[in-house]
């Protein structure tokens, strides 16, 4: 191993045992994807002509677990805090213009995140820096946002690092999870592997969304990761802007239902099948699809 990549690895860790800590009140509250916990919670779309449906009760949602039936306990709806936590590539791909919507877009945080919300920041070239962990305190995210400047040049990109830290942060505290990720998609840079963080991101709580401008080199880290923790791939070409991309995802994510239930009847470790319906009407849910419980292999 190489100087630099005993210190990038060394940074990675150094970052596992800060924002892996567990926080007292979250060891207590966190529910679902993980060993030896019994409530199974799922974070859940609705939409109808992409509009999100309101106004669903327990009742209406049919949940299996690996092909059993389950019996939904509670339904939450913009009930529980949001950690949302931007991931911001700094490669020379992120035009002036681009940091501007950006910029635009921060401003208008406190319009759509509430009292007991959280925001963080987190930007990456080659490197990757958490500039603000989870606050209240959206001055600061806003500050870090708009000191961030693009890279000079052509620099790495640790795209899968990044994603990497980034979970960490937004589970580091109460509440739900969002990962938004802005991105060209391609990945010049990372320590980790893609496919291990998509396995992390599954055992996460976490939904993650990314908004990345189209590119033909990108490989399919950002759908799987995206699919697999039931968020969202948003392409964007040069002319569309991306600030507001990310106040819809924001805004979107307000809508998604929050399900809890305890297993039953689905008994081994593993990785469960989660499949998720409304009961009666023509809709689109977008869900993860499954979480683990129990021992499983998988590394960096």
């Amino acid at each position: 191993m190489n100087a630099r990549s005993m210190a990038r690895t060394l940074a990675m860790l150094a970052a596992i045992a800060t924002w892996t800590a567990p926080h007292p009140a979250a060891q207590d509250q966190r529910s679902v994807f993980s060993s030896g916990v019994e409530a199974v919670r799922v974070d859940v779309l609705v939409t109808q002509n992409r509009k999100p449906v309101p106004g669903l009760r327990a009742e209406d949602f049919q949940v299996t677990d690996n092909g059993v039936p389950q019996r939904v306990d509670f339904v939450s709806l913009d009930e529980v805090p949001i950690n949302v936590v931007i991931a911001l590539d700094l490669s020379s791909s992120l035009t002036g213009e681009r940091m501007a919507q950006l910029r635009r877009a921060s401003a208008s945080l406190a319009s759509v995140l509430k009292t007991d919300d959280q925001a963080g920041l987190v930007t990456f070239t080659e490197t990757v820096v958490l500039s603000s962990g989870l606050t209240r305190s959206l001055d600061t995210v806003r500050a870090g946002v708009a000191r961030a400047e693009p890279a000079a040049g052509t620099r790495p990109t640790a795209l899968v690092d990044a994603v990497f830290a980034t979970i960490l942060a937004a589970e580091s505290d109460v509440g739900r999870g969002l990962v938004v990720v802005f991105s060209d998609g391609v990945d010049t840079g990372s320590w980790l592997r893609g496919d291990a963080v998509v396995e992390i991101a599954k055992r996460s709580d976490a939904v993650v969304y990314a908004v990345a401008t189209k590119h033909a080199g990108r490989d399919d880290f950002l759908a799987d990761l995206t699919r697999a923790t039931g968020g969202g791939l948003i392409e964007l070409e040069a002319t569309d802007d991306i600030g507001s991309a990310f106040l819809a995802v924001v805004n979107e994510f307000r809508y998604r239902y929050l399900i809890s239930y305890t297993p039953s009847g689905t008994g081994r470790d593993g990785w469960h099948e989660v499949s998720v319906k409304v009961r009666g009407r023509d809709v689109k849910v977008t869900s993860r699809p499954g979480y683990w419980r129990g021992r499983d292999g998988g590394g960096m």
